[in-house]
C-alpha cells in the first residue's frame, strides 16, 4: 500500500462526513490496522496529516492539496479508460494502480486528448 493510497483514502471518507478513524482506513484498504498506524507515522513526517492519540486523523492545508491532486489523477485515468471501453469496475481497479507510476506530462497529454479544445 502506498502512501498516496493512505492519503486518498483518508480524504475520501472526510468527503463523505465521517471522521478518518485508523479503523476505518484499515477497512477501506483492506489492510491491517497496524500497517495503517504506520503508513500514518510517515504522513505526519511528510506533513499531510495530523492525529492527536486515539484521535481522528485530520489533513493538513499540503495533505488537503496533495490529495486533491491525487483525486483529480485518479477520475482523469478513470475516465479516460471508460471512454476507452473498459467496463467501471476495471477502470477504476486499473487507475488506482497506473496513478502511481504516470509522469505529470503523462497526465497532461491524456488531459489534451480527452479535451483537445
Amino acid at each position: 500500500m502506498s502512501l498516496e493510497d493512505y492519503l486518498e483514502c483518508i480524504s475520501m471518507i472526510i468527503r463523505e462526513g465521517r471522521p478518518a478513524r485508523i479503523c476505518d482506513i484499515a477497512a477501506a484498504l483492506n489492510v491491517k490496522t497496524p500497517s495503517v498506524v504506520n503508513g500514518i507515522r510517515q504522513l505526519k513526517k511528510l506533513g499531510y496529516v495530523t492525529q492527536l492519540p486515539y484521535k481522528n486523523v485530520e489533513l493538513t492545508d499540503a495533505g488537503r492539496r496533495h490529495s486533491l491532486e491525487i483525486l483529480d489523477h485518479h477520475e482523469l485515468l478513470t475516465g479516460f479508460l471508460k471512454s476507452l471501453g473498459v467496463p467501471p469496475d476495471i477502470a477504476e481497479d486499473d487507475a488506482c494502480r497506473m496513478e502511481h507510476i504516470l509522469s505529470p506530462e503523462t497526465y497532461s497529454a491524456i488531459r489534451r486528448f480527452l479535451d483537445p479544445s
